[in-house]
């Protein structure tokens, strides 16, 4: 696991932005992970204007976006689907015809999952995998006690959860008490695992995740069996590790400026 600490969360949405355009050179269809929620949005803004540059073209790559909430519909401005479209495939030039999204409103959703699961294998697996992370350590819709072989599935969100996104609704009262997301057996799978975060409030979970046991509990902390996960975060969200110094040296270190995570 390699552990970048910025200055902030501006500074982690460049950084991240340039280890992506990193990890897709040279791939003639690169397959990406997709996160929602805040965590990526300074990601997504950078990458949008490296498109506008000319530094990278996604128009031609694939995504499978990690979530999405059962029930709600396609047009609700708070479905994934929406979300995904508004803040990465239309700000990326992204090709939407090449975008998935978990089915939430499949009549079968076990069969629907199964299917979007075996369609991501098909393809070899994601490239670069986006996640974030919620305060509880969930990744995805991973929620504590989650198993770590899981694969793409229908989940019961914790009510943490539903109060966390509740910003996003009227109340906490409409957020969904279920998603589909992808599992932590299929997040696992990934070539790269790239996890950013920003703010104190994700502290907790940070410290959890890096230096903590490998628990169900903090679902995240599998990420220290990923063989390339990117830990990309701000002041804030280190300011509960206790090895942060060390992370920094690390980081400082003329084999870590090639991008090359070795630790």
């Amino acid at each position: 696991m390699e552990v970048v600490i910025c200055r902030d969360a501006d500074e982690v949405g460049r950084v991240a932005a340039d280890r992506m355009v990193s990890y897709l050179e040279g791939l003639d269809t690169p397959v990406l992970g997709l996160a929602t929620g805040s965590s990526p949005l300074a990601l997504y803004r950078e990458l949008a204007a490296r498109v506008e540059a000319g530094v990278i073209d996604l128009s031609h790559a694939l995504a499978f976006a990690l979530d999405e909430y059962v029930g709600v519909p396609l047009e609700h401005p708070e479905s994934y689907a929406s979300v995904i479209r508004r803040t990465v495939v239309e700000p990326l030039k992204m090709d939407p015809a090449r975008v998935r999204v978990p089915d939430g409103l499949a009549d079968d959703l076990a069969a629907a999952a199964d299917e979007y699961d075996a369609a991501i294998e098909a393809l070899g697996g994601v490239d670069v995998q986006v996640l974030g992370v919620g305060s509880n350590g969930h990744i995805g819709f991973n929620e504590p006690f989650s198993s770590f072989s899981s694969r793409t599935r229908v989940k019961t969100l914790m009510q943490q959860t539903r109060e966390d996104n509740a910003r996003f609704f009227d109340s906490v009262d409409e957020v969904p008490q279920h998603c589909v997301t992808q599992g932590l057996g299929t997040i696992m799978d990934s070539h790269v695992a790239l996890l950013v975060a920003s703010g104190e409030g994700k502290a907790d979970a940070v410290a959890a995740m890096v230096e903590g046991c490998v628990s169900a509990q903090w679902p995240a902390s599998i990420l220290q069996f990923h063989p390339r996960a990117v830990i990309i975060i701000d002041e804030a969200a280190a300011s509960k590790l206790k090895n942060a110094e060390y992370f920094r040296q690390i980081q400082a270190s003329d084999i870590d400026r090639t991008g090359v995570a070795v630790d």
